[in-house]
């Protein structure tokens, strides 16, 4: 099989997320320090094994154009701002993604200023949002976030790009968004309203039957069906965020799945509205501040990127058995068969 990133993984406690742009003329030295970010994550997740360090690298649309030769995954795309009749979701600049997460921020904190210092020159940090865990996972609002989440090996169908873009199978597709929240206004809110806005019950994370769930509550308008009627998932590995003397709240919203059309309906419903006019109520409180869509490829291509007008020996199609990894770096440990690392033991 195709070795992805660590896309999937045990529940962390901390989070970095890195948003970056390539400075012009600077293509090379980007692309190779992200053939540089597997080695170095290695090398300070060896410091501390059972802490669960990961760091997925996604790149946007011109970012594969500028830094990655032949093929395109075929559905990489630049993110698509959404002009509601109330809200907006804003396309903002970045032509890298990197998600660091563990069990603890130090490890974020260390890894992610490796990998910058790394990178030297050649980028710039156009956004830094360091997440963690509150409580029993829940967000600033104050309800369990993520609990619909699949697991297993329903999550891997989710999230990993399979036969249908065989050049980029064990591939991902991650759109982010971070979110302010008006903690004033939402603590205004009775319980039972705050509870409405969200379409579960706050306490004991309960979802409201259909019947009595509001049409512009969050969950109604994050439900996407297909054509049979079976529910359409992503997986969401959001974490709150905040500083205190800046007053600021909110949550930073990532999810990962192998086709970026399911996250874009959600963001549809959520602020042009379905049927249209009849948008997340969550809205009112919540205000997206960032907007991007990035491919994470595989750990195998993103060790070895091939650069733009390069000649290209063929690549074989991962699954192959030309393709296949030596024995000492298969993933192993916990049960979706993907490590924390490549090549590194799975805590």
């Amino acid at each position: 099989m195709a070795f992805p990133q660590p896309v999937l993984g045990p529940p962390t406690q901390a989070a970095v997320f890195l948003t970056l742009t390539v400075v012009p003329g600077r293509e090379t030295d980007a692309r190779e320090g992200l053939q540089d970010l597997s080695g170095l994550s290695r090398s300070v997740a060896f410091r501390a094994r059972d802490d669960a360090l990961a760091c997925v690298a996604g790149l946007s649309s011109d970012a594969w154009d500028r830094l990655v030769g032949g093929p395109r995954p075929r559905g990489l795309h630049p993110f698509t701002p959404l002009q509601g009749p109330r809200h907006r979701a804003p396309a903002t600049p970045g032509d890298v993604l990197l998600h660091l997460r563990a069990r603890r921020a130090d490890l974020c904190f260390e890894l992610a200023r490796i990998v910058l210092d790394r990178f030297g020159e050649a980028v710039t940090v156009v956004d830094e949002v360091h997440g963690f865990t509150y409580f029993d996972d829940r967000d600033l609002l104050g309800f369990v976030d993520g609990s619909e989440n699949p697991t297993g090996a329903a999550a891997t169908g989710v999230v990993l790009v399979a036969d249908e873009d065989p050049a980029f199978r064990g591939g991902s597709y991650v759109i982010v968004q971070k979110y302010l929240h008006d903690l004033t206004a939402w603590n205004a809110l009775p319980t039972e309203e705050q509870e409405r806005v969200i379409g579960r019950s706050k306490a004991d994370n309960v979802e409201m039957p259909d019947d009595v769930k509001p049409a512009d509550s969050h969950v109604a308008l994050n439900t996407v069906e297909d054509e049979d009627g079976e529910e359409r998932r992503i997986v969401r590995q959001n974490m709150p965020f905040g500083r205190l003397g800046a007053g600021e709240f909110g949550t930073y919203f990532i999810g990962y799945s192998r086709t970026p059309d399911v996250t874009e309906q959600m963001l549809r419903n959520m602020f042009l509205g379905d049927p249209p006019g009849n948008t997340d109520r969550i809205l009112d409180f919540s205000t997206a501040v960032t907007g991007g869509l990035f491919f994470v490829p595989s750990a195998g291509l993103l060790d070895d990127l091939p650069a733009p007008g390069a000649a290209q020996e063929p690549r074989p199609l991962p699954g192959s058995a030309e393709s296949a990894l030596p024995a000492d770096a298969a993933p192993s440990g916990f049960s979706l068969g993907i490590g924390s690392l490549k090549g590194a033991p799975a805590s």
